[in-house]
């Protein structure tokens, strides 16, 4: 052990804290617009991969032409919406698997976000020339920002699915035959459900873009594995600290606290000097332990069920023969 840690200093790991606190709260706020078509849709949208660059694409682009810094984060959030409408189209409309169409909207954006980015895999923002929203030059003020949107974000999306659209969306996603019963119009909550989710996820690409002063084509590769692995390790936590259940808006705060764990989960892997290229390797390995803990956790209290079932009649046995006096066979 003491060979594993030799060369390694604890102050340095302690200064890197802060700053994969910033960031996981940015991967955070992606991992809430994961959260909308993963639990509440029940659709696993693969074109979050897509609309994240596109979400840096647009605002880094968009500033550079001279635009305010927030108005092109808020057109991030609105380029996002078309890419969510088009999967939603592609799904609802077309009749292609939610799976698929996610994977053409993907394909599609990778594209388009060259042409965004007039053609160059990335384009950077000079902090020190603009305005930036957030930014990495300074952490504290990062982080307060950082949750400040959070909370924004998780405050609006409590208020729109308390509404009724936002229920009828939530009905589509927990049955969706029942919900064209009732005569909810599942294909369009569908379209709307993607707009929102891809929303979110592009304008935390615009600010994971300024945060780290470049946007890249390639910078949303794997954003649904990080999205997925941040709901999972949220509702883990949240349904072992609220043994009686968590209500809507704290398993979404509980998400974007998911986002800060799995990115300091990362920099401890990187602080143990461990090859940057197995980053992936090690992020689909923490992925795969957390969704498997629900799944052992579940069969564990069937387990338990199941014997303590089966071993009511023998008690019952043993309780009768204790006042009859008589020997247990």
């Amino acid at each position: 052990m003491n060979i594993l840690l030799a060369g390694l200093s604890f102050v340095n790991l302690i200064g890197r804290v802060p700053g994969g606190v910033s960031q996981g709260l940015i991967w955070g706020i992606m991992a809430l617009g994961v959260f909308i078509t993963f639990r509440v849709l029940d659709i696993a949208d693969l074109s979050v991969d897509g609309s994240f660059a596109t979400g840096g694409a647009v605002a880094v682009m968009l500033s550079l032409a001279g635009l305010p810094t927030w108005v092109a984060t808020i057109c991030a959030l609105l380029a996002g919406i078309i890419a969510g409408i088009i999967t939603g189209l592609l799904h609802a409309k077309l009749g292609i698997p939610a799976i698929l169409a996610g994977i053409l909207t993907q394909f599609a954006l990778y594209s388009i976000n060259l042409r965004i980015m007039n053609m160059a895999a990335n384009q950077s923002i000079n902090p020190a020339m603009y305005k930036l929203v957030i930014s990495m030059r300074n952490i504290p003020v990062a982080i307060i920002e950082g949750v400040i949107f959070a909370a924004i974000i998780i405050a609006l999306l409590y208020w729109y699915f308390g509404t009724e659209q936002g229920s009828a969306l939530r009905a589509t996603g927990n049955n969706g035959a029942m919900s064209t019963a009732l005569g909810i119009n599942t294909s369009n909550m569908k379209i709307i459900g993607l707009a929102i989710s891809n929303g979110v996820v592009a304008f935390a690409g615009g600010l994971m873009a300024q945060y780290q002063g470049f946007s890249d084509v390639n910078m949303g590769r794997g954003a649904i594995v990080i999205g997925l692995a941040a709901i999972i390790i949220g509702e883990i936590l949240c349904d072992a600290i609220f043994k009686k259940g968590c209500s809507f808006w704290i398993r979404m705060a509980f998400v974007v606290l998911g986002g800060i764990i799995y990115y300091l989960v990362m920099i401890i892997v990187l602080w143990l000097k461990l090859d940057p290229n197995d980053l992936k390797l090690f992020t689909a390995l923490i992925v795969t332990i957390f969704l498997a803990v629900p799944y052992f956790r579940g069969k564990a209290k069937n387990s338990f069920s199941w014997a303590g079932k089966r071993s009511l009649p023998y008690v019952a046995t043993i309780k009768n023969s204790l006042k009859s006096g008589k020997e247990v066979q």
